[in-house]
């Protein structure tokens, strides 16, 4: 297994081996990683924000905002990453990380990172073999954290001995190992998955559309998910600014609902597995204004029409398909979930209710509860990448039965 489509995360403190990271991140963008790299205020001694951007092709962070006041999330950087960096590691840098001392965006990211972390530290040789160096080292091991060890060398001090950040493809090669030693089982080897995300667009007019708030995160994740467990997935967005970068992936991006239902009904006879998180416009207009609709009038009506519904219609039609539906609720959400369930002939339910924090459209979290016709599992408040991993062990488990 490469690292195709992994999502690394570096981490830059103040140090002059600062330098290596940009060949570290080229080598890992040209294997297909997605890399953001964030740094402390002083790392911009060293390397600018310009050079590591360039090669990240995302924008660099070092403070919590930007210069235009936008807030940069340290909890979405964190559970964002499949792994975490940090390199090259400071004596401050790691003597911050180990006992807590938050005070810069690359620490509070840290804190709240819950993937593997990997640390390569880079300091003079006295430094290096400092008993609170070495305790701080064995402190983040402790923690489950990878140290990649300094290697012995000429310093930037004209000394000679161990301190020297391991080389680019001494790190790279670790992060490598790691996922070659952790790779996912395959337990949707041979399958084909089509999942639906996003919104669908209905036009008014050239210019306006009646359209939601999905975010398309869920079924991205989806996707993600079951193309590191084997399956060949079709995923057919509906706008998003979503990406995704994997061979195993074949994205379709439609507008409207009827794209949508044609693109669902081009693969749905050979597919395996069925999961409708897109969140489908129930209604669109009845005619489209070939020009701009100008304000002549206090009030404007408008006569909309019911669009198809794509989950019944998927239903109705299935012969082999296992097939998972989504509900997104407010009010007598398991009653409405479990009618779903049974008027479009679904294998599974998917259920979010918009009055639970931190799930629904949006969000970088999700809270959920499945259902099917026997059973109903609830779950806690996760990132949405781990609700992927819920739902389809849930699948999975159903498959077997």
């Amino acid at each position: 297994m490469s690292i195709s489509g992994k999502k690394i995360l570096i981490a830059i403190s103040g140090g002059i081996a600062a330098y290596k990271i940009h060949f570290l991140i080229r080598d890992f963008v040209k294997k297909g990683a997605e890399v953001q790299v964030i740094m402390t205020p002083d790392a911009e001694q060293f390397v600018t924000k310009l050079s590591i951007s360039t090669l990240s092709k995302k924008p660099v962070y070092t403070d919590f905002y930007s210069d235009n006041g936008t807030w940069n999330s340290h909890v979405e950087l964190a559970l964002w990453a499949d792994v975490m960096i940090v390199a090259p590691c400071t004596a401050n840098t790691l003597s911050k990380m180990v006992h807590g001392m938050c005070d810069n965006l690359v620490i509070a990211t840290y804190m709240s990172a819950k993937c593997p972390v990997f640390i390569a530290p880079a300091m003079d040789l006295d430094m290096y073999m400092h008993p609170s160096t070495r305790k701080n080292l064995e402190m983040a091991e402790s923690f489950g954290h990878v140290v990649i060890p300094a290697e012995s060398g000429e310093l930037a001090s004209g000394l000679i001995g161990q301190g020297r950040m391991a080389e680019p493809e001494t790190i790279s090669n670790t992060i490598d190992h790691f996922f070659n030693s952790h790779q996912e089982a395959q337990t949707l080897q041979g399958k084909v998955v089509l999942i639906t995300a996003g919104p669908t667009y209905e036009a008014l007019d050239p210019v306006r559309f009646i359209g939601n708030h999905s975010s398309g995160k869920m079924g991205f994740s989806l996707a993600e998910e079951a193309s590191k467990r084997g399956a060949k997935v079709i995923l057919i967005s509906g706008p998003t600014a979503q990406t995704i970068n994997d061979k195993n992936v074949e994205l379709h991006k439609i507008t409207s609902a009827k794209e949508m239902l044609a693109k669902v009904f081009e693969f749905y006879d050979n597919i395996d597995i069925g999961i409708a998180s897109a969140a489908v416009a129930d209604y669109a207009p009845k005619e489209v204004a070939k020009e701009k609709i100008k304000k002549n009038d206090e009030n404007l009506t408008l006569e909309l029409v019911k669009n198809p519904d794509i989950l019944k219609t998927m239903g109705e039609k299935k012969t082999h398909q296992f097939l998972v539906g989504f509900a997104l609720e407010t009010q007598n959400e398991e009653e409405n979930a479990k009618g779903k369930l049974e008027k479009k002939n679904l294998d599974m339910i998917v259920l979010n209710s918009l009055r639970d924090e931190g799930a629904g459209f949006k969000n970088d979290t999700n809270k959920i509860k499945i259902f099917t016709r026997t059973e109903k599992k609830e779950f806690d408040l996760k990132s949405k990448d781990e609700v992927a991993k819920d739902i389809l062990n849930f699948v999975e488990a159903q498959l077997l039965k």
